[in-house]
């Protein structure tokens, strides 16, 4: 299978994995033939990359970092927390349903991979907080795993994440929403989420203290220029420094209504070039051991001008992936080439393509 921009699908492509809304439901099933209906339908609701089927590719095997159910059981815990506190703000939570659903996903991970590359199916616009706060509370435990914290601490960690952005409740959503530029007003409104949220975790006492601190410092810089505090290097609790750099690369390569996602290669680089002043370079350097610059499947050009897809991550070199070449300038290969770049050093990645 192939990772294809729907922009680039062709009527009569086969989809090779299902397509879902925000309740897991399947709104396109696998072997579904692509009409050019279908296609404008899902760019209408947001769905910006989908996988095809392609016999070329029928031997790369997608991993995922968590299983539907471990996703369900999370979307579930915090679309249950949210209603509560929506409807009461001083309302008791299920902390224990949380703290399932994080104990759930530390387990699929510490049993699934080395290296993030596909953090999700494909997802449209619907929900997109609920999955904001599953995929970044994914990131920040794989970064503290690989930063080697213990199981009681990537707990804390976890409920502190997956709980980051319970203040938005009390934001309005047309604001949140905002497709103009936020004015200093609106912008000091939406900073306010992060002591919302706080508030609303040290509330109920199943929650630790560090994993309030994550809603309250998970918008605070390494240079001292965030907020709500404006703390400083390792005055931030070392949960809000994994949960900055999670938030940011999640947020940025997520598509709004309001914005294009941005590949991930540049919200990669854009983390690391942030290490020592929006980021802590310790938890950057964990980043870059955990995430796959390119996701598997994806289509790039290589520096010998070919073009195919990214099949296989090595997990030593996170920037250096196994690549599927099957074309070069308008030609397509009647058989395919695979490269290992981290074998073939003299080979780059240019850029990525669509196909």
């Amino acid at each position: 299978m192939r990772l294809v921009n729907v922009n680039y699908v062709k009527e009569g492509s086969v989809l090779a994995r299902p397509i879902k809304n925000y309740l897991g439901q399947i709104l396109l099933g696998e072997d579904v033939v692509l009409s050019n209906a279908y296609i404008t339908r899902l760019k209408e609701l947001g769905y910006d990359m989908i996988f095809i089927k392609d016999d070329r590719f029928k031997d790369v095997e997608l991993k995922f970092p968590i299983t539907d159910k471990t996703k369900e059981s999370a979307f579930q815990a915090l679309k249950s927390v949210t209603s509560a506190i929506e409807a009461d703000v001083d309302a008791e939570v299920d902390v224990e349903s949380v703290k399932k659903a994080v104990l759930n996903i530390i387990n699929d991970l510490l049993h699934s991979m080395d290296i993030l590359s596909n953090l999700s199916d494909i997802m449209g616009y619907d929900k997109y907080t609920y999955y904001h706060s599953i995929n970044t509370t994914v990131i920040a435990l794989v970064m503290g795993i690989k930063k080697g914290l213990e199981q009681d601490s990537l707990l804390e960690l976890g409920m502190g994440v997956l709980m980051h952005d319970i203040g938005k409740t009390r934001i309005s959503l047309d604001l949140l929403n905002k497709k103009e530029s936020l004015n200093q007003e609106d912008f000091e409104e939406i900073k306010k989420h992060t002591i919302y949220g706080y508030e609303v975790i040290r509330k109920n006492h199943d929650f630790s203290l560090h994993s309030a601190h994550v809603s309250l410092q998970h918008h605070e810089k390494w240079d001292g220029g965030g907020y709500p505090r404006g703390l400083k290097g390792k005055d931030i609790h070392e949960f809000g420094r994994i949960a900055a750099v999670a938030d940011v690369y999640e947020a940025l390569t997520s598509k709004r209504p309001y914005r294009n996602a941005m590949e991930p290669y540049l919200a990669y680089e854009y983390v690391v070039a942030q290490a020592g002043w929006q980021f802590d370079p310790e938890v950057v350097d964990a980043f870059i051991k955990s995430i796959a610059v390119y996701p598997t499947g994806i289509g790039v050009e290589l520096s010998n001008g070919m073009r195919g897809n990214v099949i296989k991550q090595n997990p030593d070199f996170p920037n250096r992936p196994v690549v599927r070449a099957i074309a070069k300038g308008d030609e397509e290969f009647n058989d395919y080439i695979d490269f290992d770049l981290a074998k073939h050093h003299s080979l780059m990645i240019n850029k990525v393509v669509y196909m």
